[in-house]
Protein backbone atom coordinates (compact mmCIF):
# COMPACT_ATOMS: atom_id res chain seq x y z
CA UNK A 1 0.00 0.00 0.00
CA UNK A 2 1.43 3.41 -0.95
CA UNK A 3 2.07 6.02 1.71
CA UNK A 4 -0.56 8.42 0.31
CA UNK A 5 -3.29 5.82 0.95
CA UNK A 6 -2.34 5.15 4.55
CA UNK A 7 -5.08 5.97 7.06
CA UNK A 8 -4.43 8.69 9.68
CA UNK A 9 -3.90 7.12 13.08
CA UNK A 10 -6.90 8.87 14.63
CA UNK A 11 -9.30 7.11 12.25
CA UNK A 12 -7.68 3.70 11.88
CA UNK A 13 -9.67 0.55 12.59
CA UNK A 14 -8.27 -2.71 13.91
CA UNK A 15 -6.41 -4.60 11.20
CA UNK A 16 -5.87 -1.58 8.94
CA UNK A 17 -2.56 -0.12 7.85
CA UNK A 18 -1.78 3.41 9.01
CA UNK A 19 1.02 5.96 9.20
CA UNK A 20 2.47 6.37 12.69
CA UNK A 21 3.41 9.73 14.14
CA UNK A 22 7.07 8.69 13.66
CA UNK A 23 6.54 8.44 9.89
CA UNK A 24 6.52 4.69 9.22
CA UNK A 25 3.61 2.37 8.45
CA UNK A 26 2.09 -0.16 10.83
CA UNK A 27 -0.93 -2.42 11.19
CA UNK A 28 -3.35 -1.46 13.95
CA UNK A 29 -3.54 -4.17 16.66
CA UNK A 30 -0.89 -6.23 14.88
CA UNK A 31 -3.03 -8.50 12.68
CA UNK A 32 -4.55 -7.66 9.28
CA UNK A 33 -8.34 -7.65 9.11
CA UNK A 34 -9.85 -10.96 8.03
CA UNK A 35 -13.31 -12.04 6.99
CA UNK A 36 -14.52 -14.47 9.61
CA UNK A 37 -18.01 -15.78 10.28
CA UNK A 38 -16.97 -17.73 13.35
CA UNK A 39 -18.68 -16.76 16.59
CA UNK A 40 -16.61 -15.94 19.63
CA UNK A 41 -17.26 -17.94 22.78
CA UNK A 42 -19.55 -16.37 25.37
CA UNK A 43 -17.60 -15.20 28.39
CA UNK A 44 -18.39 -17.05 31.62
CA UNK A 45 -19.34 -15.19 34.80
CA UNK A 46 -15.83 -15.43 36.26
CA UNK A 47 -14.52 -13.26 33.42
CA UNK A 48 -16.66 -10.28 34.36
CA UNK A 49 -14.30 -7.65 35.73
CA UNK A 50 -15.21 -4.49 37.60
CA UNK A 51 -13.48 -1.48 36.07
CA UNK A 52 -11.47 0.51 38.62
CA UNK A 53 -10.50 4.14 38.05
CA UNK A 54 -9.50 6.71 40.67
CA UNK A 55 -7.16 9.64 41.22
CA UNK A 56 -4.12 7.33 41.12
CA UNK A 57 -5.25 6.05 37.71
CA UNK A 58 -5.37 9.60 36.37
CA UNK A 59 -1.97 10.43 37.89
CA UNK A 60 -0.34 7.33 36.39
CA UNK A 61 -1.86 8.08 33.00
CA UNK A 62 -0.62 11.66 33.18
CA UNK A 63 2.95 10.60 34.05
CA UNK A 64 3.07 7.99 31.28
CA UNK A 65 1.75 10.33 28.61
CA UNK A 66 3.77 13.37 29.75
CA UNK A 67 7.00 11.38 29.38
CA UNK A 68 5.89 9.91 26.03
CA UNK A 69 6.10 6.33 27.24
CA UNK A 70 4.30 3.32 25.82
CA UNK A 71 2.84 0.77 28.23
CA UNK A 72 1.91 -2.83 27.65
CA UNK A 73 -1.18 -2.00 29.71
CA UNK A 74 -2.59 0.16 26.92
CA UNK A 75 -1.01 -1.33 23.82
CA UNK A 76 -1.84 -4.97 24.65
CA UNK A 77 -5.32 -4.15 25.99
CA UNK A 78 -4.54 -5.67 29.39
CA UNK A 79 -7.67 -6.40 31.44
CA UNK A 80 -5.86 -5.41 34.64
CA UNK A 81 -5.02 -1.84 33.61
CA UNK A 82 -7.69 -0.31 35.83
CA UNK A 83 -6.47 -2.17 38.92
CA UNK A 84 -2.78 -1.54 38.28
CA UNK A 85 -2.99 2.13 37.27
CA UNK A 86 -5.36 2.83 40.16
CA UNK A 87 -2.70 1.46 42.51
CA UNK A 88 -0.07 3.65 40.82
CA UNK A 89 1.77 0.97 38.82
CA UNK A 90 2.27 0.46 35.11
CA UNK A 91 4.38 -1.87 32.97
CA UNK A 92 6.50 0.36 30.76
CA UNK A 93 7.04 -0.83 27.19
CA UNK A 94 10.36 0.29 25.75
CA UNK A 95 11.33 1.13 22.17
CA UNK A 96 7.94 2.36 21.04
CA UNK A 97 4.53 0.85 20.40
CA UNK A 98 5.24 -0.86 17.06
CA UNK A 99 6.58 -4.43 17.05
CA UNK A 100 8.43 -5.99 14.12
CA UNK A 101 6.63 -9.29 14.73
CA UNK A 102 3.01 -10.30 14.24
CA UNK A 103 2.11 -12.89 16.85
CA UNK A 104 -1.53 -13.90 16.44
CA UNK A 105 -2.36 -13.52 20.14
CA UNK A 106 -1.01 -9.98 20.59
CA UNK A 107 -2.70 -6.63 19.89
CA UNK A 108 0.44 -4.47 19.79
CA UNK A 109 0.76 -2.67 16.44
CA UNK A 110 3.03 -4.36 13.87
CA UNK A 111 5.38 -2.67 11.44
CA UNK A 112 9.01 -1.82 10.71
CA UNK A 113 10.34 1.16 12.71
CA UNK A 114 13.45 1.13 10.46
CA UNK A 115 15.88 1.78 13.28
CA UNK A 116 13.93 4.54 15.05
CA UNK A 117 14.60 4.94 18.77
CA UNK A 118 13.70 7.62 21.31
CA UNK A 119 17.08 8.59 22.73
CA UNK A 120 15.35 10.36 25.64
CA UNK A 121 13.59 7.17 26.70
CA UNK A 122 16.11 6.05 29.35
CA UNK A 123 15.86 9.41 31.17
CA UNK A 124 12.08 9.62 30.75
CA UNK A 125 11.62 6.07 32.01
CA UNK A 126 13.75 6.65 35.09
CA UNK A 127 11.93 9.88 35.88
CA UNK A 128 8.52 8.22 35.48
CA UNK A 129 9.49 5.43 37.88
CA UNK A 130 10.61 8.06 40.38
CA UNK A 131 7.37 10.06 40.08
CA UNK A 132 5.20 6.95 40.41
CA UNK A 133 7.02 6.05 43.62
CA UNK A 134 7.42 2.44 42.52
CA UNK A 135 9.48 -0.01 44.57
CA UNK A 136 9.32 -2.71 41.89
CA UNK A 137 9.53 -1.89 38.19
CA UNK A 138 8.57 -4.07 35.21
CA UNK A 139 10.15 -3.01 31.92
CA UNK A 140 9.09 -4.82 28.78
CA UNK A 141 9.48 -4.02 25.10
CA UNK A 142 8.33 -4.71 21.60
CA UNK A 143 10.50 -6.94 19.41
CA UNK A 144 12.90 -4.81 17.39
CA UNK A 145 14.34 -7.14 14.77
CA UNK A 146 15.19 -4.04 12.70
CA UNK A 147 18.01 -3.17 15.12
CA UNK A 148 21.39 -4.95 14.91
CA UNK A 149 21.22 -6.10 18.55
CA UNK A 150 17.44 -6.38 18.74
CA UNK A 151 17.47 -3.29 20.94
CA UNK A 152 19.40 -4.96 23.77
CA UNK A 153 21.76 -2.00 24.17
CA UNK A 154 18.92 0.50 24.43
CA UNK A 155 17.04 -1.80 26.81
CA UNK A 156 20.13 -2.08 29.03
CA UNK A 157 20.57 1.71 28.96
CA UNK A 158 16.99 2.14 30.21
CA UNK A 159 17.57 -0.34 33.05
CA UNK A 160 20.85 1.35 34.01
CA UNK A 161 19.24 4.80 34.10
CA UNK A 162 16.32 3.55 36.19
CA UNK A 163 18.81 2.03 38.64
CA UNK A 164 20.93 5.19 38.69
CA UNK A 165 18.00 7.47 39.52
CA UNK A 166 16.20 4.90 41.70
CA UNK A 167 18.94 2.79 43.31
CA UNK A 168 16.55 1.16 45.79
CA UNK A 169 14.16 -0.13 43.09
CA UNK A 170 13.99 -3.74 41.90
CA UNK A 171 13.71 -4.16 38.13
CA UNK A 172 12.10 -7.01 36.24
CA UNK A 173 12.92 -7.18 32.52
CA UNK A 174 10.32 -8.92 30.36
CA UNK A 175 12.38 -9.09 27.20
CA UNK A 176 12.16 -10.19 23.57
CA UNK A 177 14.12 -13.31 22.65
CA UNK A 178 16.70 -11.23 20.71
CA UNK A 179 16.54 -13.92 17.99
CA UNK A 180 18.39 -16.21 20.39
CA UNK A 181 21.59 -14.13 20.33
CA UNK A 182 22.87 -14.89 23.82
CA UNK A 183 25.35 -12.00 23.96
CA UNK A 184 22.37 -9.63 23.66
CA UNK A 185 20.62 -11.45 26.49
CA UNK A 186 23.75 -11.02 28.63
CA UNK A 187 23.78 -7.28 27.87
CA UNK A 188 20.37 -6.84 29.50
CA UNK A 189 21.15 -9.15 32.42
CA UNK A 190 24.38 -7.24 33.13
CA UNK A 191 22.43 -3.97 33.49
CA UNK A 192 21.49 -5.06 37.00
CA UNK A 193 18.01 -6.56 36.86
CA UNK A 194 16.55 -8.73 39.63
CA UNK A 195 14.24 -10.79 37.38
CA UNK A 196 14.72 -11.86 33.76
CA UNK A 197 11.51 -12.87 31.98
CA UNK A 198 10.97 -14.22 28.47
CA UNK A 199 7.57 -15.65 27.66
CA UNK A 200 7.16 -19.07 26.11
CA UNK A 201 3.47 -18.14 25.57
CA UNK A 202 2.06 -21.59 24.72
CA UNK A 203 2.81 -25.30 24.34
CA UNK A 204 5.19 -26.49 21.63
CA UNK A 205 2.44 -27.78 19.30
CA UNK A 206 0.69 -24.40 19.22
CA UNK A 207 3.79 -22.20 19.04
CA UNK A 208 3.17 -21.86 15.34
CA UNK A 209 0.64 -20.54 14.37
CA UNK A 210 0.21 -18.63 17.67
CA UNK A 211 3.65 -16.96 17.69
CA UNK A 212 5.48 -15.17 14.89
CA UNK A 213 7.72 -17.50 12.82
CA UNK A 214 10.83 -15.71 14.13
CA UNK A 215 9.95 -16.84 17.66
CA UNK A 216 10.06 -20.45 18.76
CA UNK A 217 9.51 -22.67 21.77
CA UNK A 218 13.09 -23.93 21.52
CA UNK A 219 14.52 -20.41 21.22
CA UNK A 220 12.84 -19.30 24.45
CA UNK A 221 14.02 -22.49 26.15
CA UNK A 222 17.58 -21.57 25.13
CA UNK A 223 17.39 -17.94 26.28
CA UNK A 224 15.98 -18.57 29.77
CA UNK A 225 18.62 -21.01 31.10
CA UNK A 226 21.43 -18.95 29.58
CA UNK A 227 20.25 -15.87 31.46
CA UNK A 228 20.11 -17.90 34.68
CA UNK A 229 23.56 -19.39 34.14
CA UNK A 230 25.00 -15.95 33.39
CA UNK A 231 23.68 -14.62 36.73
CA UNK A 232 22.54 -17.46 39.01
CA UNK A 233 21.35 -15.13 41.80
CA UNK A 234 18.71 -13.65 39.49
CA UNK A 235 15.19 -15.06 39.15
CA UNK A 236 14.01 -16.26 35.74
CA UNK A 237 10.36 -16.17 34.77
CA UNK A 238 8.04 -17.10 31.92
CA UNK A 239 4.34 -16.96 31.11
CA UNK A 240 1.92 -19.43 29.51
CA UNK A 241 -1.47 -18.49 28.05
CA UNK A 242 -4.24 -21.06 28.41
CA UNK A 243 -7.37 -21.50 26.33
CA UNK A 244 -5.63 -21.75 22.95
CA UNK A 245 -6.39 -25.43 22.49
CA UNK A 246 -3.65 -27.01 24.62
CA UNK A 247 -4.25 -30.29 26.45
CA UNK A 248 -3.50 -30.95 30.10
CA UNK A 249 -0.78 -33.40 29.07
CA UNK A 250 0.85 -30.60 27.06
CA UNK A 251 0.66 -28.28 30.07
CA UNK A 252 2.50 -30.89 32.14
CA UNK A 253 5.12 -31.36 29.41
CA UNK A 254 5.65 -27.60 29.19
CA UNK A 255 6.17 -27.40 32.96
CA UNK A 256 8.73 -30.21 32.69
CA UNK A 257 10.57 -28.35 29.89
CA UNK A 258 10.60 -25.12 31.89
CA UNK A 259 11.84 -26.86 35.02
CA UNK A 260 14.62 -28.50 33.03
CA UNK A 261 15.52 -25.02 31.75
CA UNK A 262 16.04 -23.78 35.33
CA UNK A 263 13.07 -21.38 35.29
CA UNK A 264 12.08 -20.13 38.75
CA UNK A 265 8.66 -18.55 38.22
CA UNK A 266 5.80 -19.51 35.89
CA UNK A 267 2.55 -17.62 35.34
CA UNK A 268 -0.67 -19.04 33.88
CA UNK A 269 -3.43 -16.79 32.56
CA UNK A 270 -6.48 -16.95 30.32
CA UNK A 271 -5.96 -16.02 26.67
CA UNK A 272 -8.46 -13.29 25.77
CA UNK A 273 -8.74 -12.88 22.00
CA UNK A 274 -8.11 -9.12 21.53
CA UNK A 275 -10.04 -8.73 18.25
CA UNK A 276 -11.94 -10.86 15.75
CA UNK A 277 -8.75 -10.93 13.64
CA UNK A 278 -6.69 -12.71 16.30
CA UNK A 279 -6.24 -16.39 17.09
CA UNK A 280 -9.60 -17.77 18.31
CA UNK A 281 -10.21 -18.83 21.89
CA UNK A 282 -10.67 -22.59 22.18
CA UNK A 283 -11.96 -22.63 25.75
CA UNK A 284 -12.30 -20.66 28.96
CA UNK A 285 -10.30 -22.18 31.81
CA UNK A 286 -12.12 -22.28 35.14
CA UNK A 287 -10.68 -20.83 38.38
CA UNK A 288 -10.52 -24.38 39.80
CA UNK A 289 -8.44 -25.53 36.83
CA UNK A 290 -6.07 -22.59 37.27
CA UNK A 291 -5.58 -23.63 40.90
CA UNK A 292 -4.92 -27.22 39.80
CA UNK A 293 -2.24 -26.12 37.34
CA UNK A 294 -0.64 -23.96 40.04
CA UNK A 295 -0.37 -26.99 42.31
CA UNK A 296 1.14 -29.04 39.48
CA UNK A 297 3.89 -26.44 39.12
CA UNK A 298 4.56 -26.17 42.84
CA UNK A 299 4.82 -29.95 43.08
CA UNK A 300 7.45 -29.86 40.34
CA UNK A 301 9.55 -27.51 42.45
CA UNK A 302 9.12 -24.04 40.92
CA UNK A 303 9.78 -21.16 43.31
CA UNK A 304 6.31 -19.78 42.54
CA UNK A 305 3.48 -20.41 40.09
CA UNK A 306 1.08 -17.50 39.66
CA UNK A 307 -2.13 -18.85 38.17
CA UNK A 308 -5.49 -17.22 37.59
CA UNK A 309 -7.99 -16.02 35.02
CA UNK A 310 -6.67 -12.46 34.72
CA UNK A 311 -3.02 -13.21 35.41
CA UNK A 312 -0.49 -11.72 33.01
CA UNK A 313 3.29 -12.01 33.19
CA UNK A 314 3.71 -8.69 35.00
CA UNK A 315 0.51 -8.83 37.08
CA UNK A 316 1.28 -7.99 40.74
CA UNK A 317 4.85 -8.96 39.92
CA UNK A 318 6.17 -7.31 43.06
CA UNK A 319 4.20 -9.77 45.20
CA UNK A 320 5.74 -12.98 43.80
CA UNK A 321 8.20 -13.33 46.69
CA UNK A 322 5.25 -13.71 49.09
CA UNK A 323 4.54 -17.10 47.45
CA UNK A 324 0.76 -16.79 47.93
CA UNK A 325 -0.36 -16.64 44.28
CA UNK A 326 0.07 -12.82 44.46
CA UNK A 327 -2.88 -12.60 46.82
CA UNK A 328 -5.37 -14.28 44.51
Amino acid sequence: MSQDKLIPVVHVASGEKFLTTKGFSAIKDGIKAINSDSERLTKPDWLRMKITRNANFNKTQEIVHEHKLATVCEEAKCPNMGECWSSGTATIMLMGDVCTRACRFCSVNTGNPSGWLDLDEPVNTARSVQLMGLKYVVLTSVNRDDLPDGGAGHYAACVSEVKSVNPDKAVEALTPDFLGVLADVENVVDAGIEVFAQNIETVTRLTHPVRDPRASYEQTLAVLPHAKAHRPSMFTKTSVMLGLGETEQEILETLDDLKASNVDIVTFGQYLQPTANHFPIARYVSPDEFEKYRQWGLEKGFFEVVSGVFVRSSYRAEQVLQKNNVGL
